[in-house]
């Protein structure tokens, strides 16, 4: 029985299919007509599709049911997918803008303009069906290694379009510098866009906090609740497929377990509802009454605590 494909990892086939047929495209007229923009962006396909292979496993592993050595599942594998392939885009960049800066200084001419702007053309299309593809499942699933994807073939979008815009000033103003110049910009073009793939991946890898938007609708489901008295050490992460929340809630000193449950039922499913396309795993702890402090004292210690507690009063 074939093994059911997820749209995560029916999305990197597809791109990592196209990233192929742009490669073999690009790369013959890139070497046949000496054009860096051109190389460049062969490079560029080159890399994409190394990367969109790699996203596949890593997709795979991170779908992988937690057993018993890895509880929490895999899923950060995919913030270290996100954070090898905005790395590699990086050096991509570097080596597109050492390619631009040696044409400069040798003055060497483009050929075959026209077979060129035609690959180019070609690939534009191409690209930009792709996106949209991508751009849909992205939305649809919110995977981080997805999203990356998408970032990264919408960068090479623009990228084709400034390769095209360059051949075409190549071929009317018969200026080989301008294909030089346009491979440069390009390649520092797409070393910003990888910035911002690596930051994710790496909030990720350290436990970054959900957004303040998120955070202010989760504080607003505790405190909302009408047998919740207060709450504290409200903490949040993700790992890109599953959030995890762990709080503290103050209930009724004598309340029976059964009821402090279904509260704790009522106050998680308002939760899940912030974000249905995400698996959670939401950890309620019981409070007859408000602990903050002696846990903090537990945790950090009694002198940070105090310096906190002037602080928030100084504030």
């Amino acid at each position: 029985m074939n093994e059911k494909q997820s749209p995560q990892k029916k999305a990197t086939i597809v791109s990592s299919s196209v990233a192929m047929f742009l490669v073999m495209l690009k790369l013959v007229i890139g070497l046949l007509s000496g054009s860096v923009a051109v190389l460049a962006s062969a490079i560029d396909s080159i890399l994409d599709m190394a990367v969109s292979v790699f996203n596949y496993f890593a997709i795979k592993k991170a779908e992988e049911n937690p057993s018993e050595e890895y509880q929490y599942g895999k899923g950060k594998i995919q913030a270290i997918a996100a954070v090898i392939e905005g790395t590699i885009i990086s050096i991509s960049g570097l080596f597109i803008i050492y390619v631009g800066m040696k044409k400069l200084f040798e003055a060497s001419q483009t050929t075959l303009l026209t077979p060129s702007i035609i690959a180019m053309s070609i690939s534009i299309i191409i690209t930009y069906l792709l996106v949209q593809y991508l751009s849909k499942v992205a939305k649809a699933t919110d995977n981080l290694v997805i999203k990356a994807d998408a970032l990264h073939y919408k960068t090479d979008l623009w990228s084709n379009a400034a390769v095209l815009i360059s051949l075409l000033l190549v071929y009317i103003t018969k200026l080989d510098w301008i294909d030089a110049l346009f491979g440069i910009g390009i390649g520092i073009y797409i070393i910003y866009s990888a910035y911002e793939i690596i930051v994710e991946g790496i909030g990720i890898l350290l436990d970054r906090a959900f957004d303040a938007q998120t955070i202010l609708k989760i504080r607003e489901i505790i405190s909302q609740h009408p047998e919740v008295t207060s709450y504290h050490w409200l903490r949040t992460r993700t790992d890109g497929t599953t959030n995890f929340v762990e709080f503290h809630m103050v209930l009724r000193p004598n309340i029976r377990l059964l009821e402090a449950h279904r509260i704790a039922d009522e106050v998680e499913d308002k939760m899940r509802e912030i974000d249905r396309r995400k698996s959670w795993v939401i950890t309620p702890h019981f409070d007859p009454y408000d602990d903050e402090e002696v846990n903090e004292v537990m945790l950090h210690g009694k002198k940070n605590v105090e310096s906190k507690s002037l602080i928030d009063k100084e504030s």
